[in-house]
This record gives structure tokens, C-alpha cells and sequence, in this order.
């Protein structure tokens, strides 16, 4: 993760919880921050695997097409050439398997961070401030469509590819 910034401007006006020193209220805030920190850095992340499995998957798409359409003229024969398309899918499905283990990975953590966000509240508020995150609410994540857009399209690749380009090639 990330290193923590400091937040500018003026000191921050903590309400006074009995029994809890200043410096313990104050060092709590500052946790917060960091707490919430962190989340936003996580929600960040997702768009940026994305974007990289996005431009890789495009360059090996277009390697695979750029092998299927050229290998005659290139005097490619037709095993090397079935070859080079499957190693292209191997290549594609080990950067979509990396990309997708990345955002469940990003998804445990924002969950870490959103309990201790949530027992933070609990200590600093009161008990039940702020809801704990439900795994049954996955289908509200925007995580869990970009792993199924990118199991979804690995999976089009090989149906597509064993099915129609490779018996094509001759």
C-alpha cells in the first residue's frame, strides 16, 4: 500500500469522549484517516488492473490475429502457427488469472480496512455507527463485474480460438 500523507489545514477538532485521553482521541482520528486512506487507494487500484489487463489483452489479441492472418505470407507452417495462438491464449489467461487474483486480493483488504474502520467507529461514535461490509452485498461491487468481464473474456478467447481459428488454420 501506499504511504500515508498527512492532511493539510487546520488541526482537527475531536469531540471529547469521557475516559478517553486527548492524545488516544487524536491518535484515533489520525488512524481514521489513514483508515479511510487506504479504502479510497484500494477503490483506485481496481481501475488501474483494469487498464493494464485491458492494454495487454489487447496486444496479445492483436499478436494472435496479427500470427492467424500473416503465417503464410511469413512462411509460418500451420503447427507453429497453432502453436504460437495457443502459447498467445496460455499468455492471455496467466495475465487475466494475475489481474483477477490482484483485485480479489484488493477486495480482502478493502474489507480488513472497512472492519477496522468499522470498530474504530464503534470505540470513537457508538456501537453500530457504521455497518460491517457483507460479503452478500458482492453484487452491488464493481469488483465483481470487472473479474467476471475478465473471466468472461479469457473464456471467449478459448471457446473462440479452438473453435474457429485453429481448426481454420491450414
Amino acid at each position: 500500500m501506499s504511504a500515508s500523507v498527512p492532511a493539510q489545514g487546520p488541526p482537527v477538532q475531536v469531540p471529547q469522549v469521557q475516559g478517553v485521553p486527548d492524545t488516544a482521541q487524536l491518535l484515533a482520528v489520525e488512524r481514521y484517516k489513514y483508515i479511510l486512506q487506504q479504502i479510497h487507494t484500494l477503490n483506485e487500484n481496481v481501475y488501474k488492473f483494469l487498464a493494464i489487463y485491458q492494454t495487454l489483452a489487447t496486444a496479445i489479441v492483436g499478436a494472435g490475429i496479427s500470427v492467424f492472418l500473416g503465417h503464410d505470407k511469413w512462411d509460418v507452417g500451420p503447427e507453429v502457427a497453432r502453436g504460437a495462438l495457443k502459447g498467445l491464449l496460455w499468455l492471455e489467461t496467466f495475465v487475466a488469472g494475475f489481474t483477477m487474483l490482484l483485485v480479489v486480493i484488493g477486495v480482502l483488504s478493502w474489507l480488513d480496512y472497512r472492519r477496522e474502520e468499522c470498530e474504530l467507529l464503534d470505540e470513537l461514535v457508538r456501537p453500530g455507527f457504521r455497518k460491517q461490509p457483507r460479503i452478500a452485498a458482492a453484487y452491488r461491487w464493481y469488483e465483481t463485474y470487472v473479474v467476471l468481464f475478465i473471466g468472461g473474456s479469457t473464456v471467449f478467447l478459448w471457446v473462440y480460438t479452438t473453435n474457429l481459428l485453429l481448426p481454420a488454420i491450414k
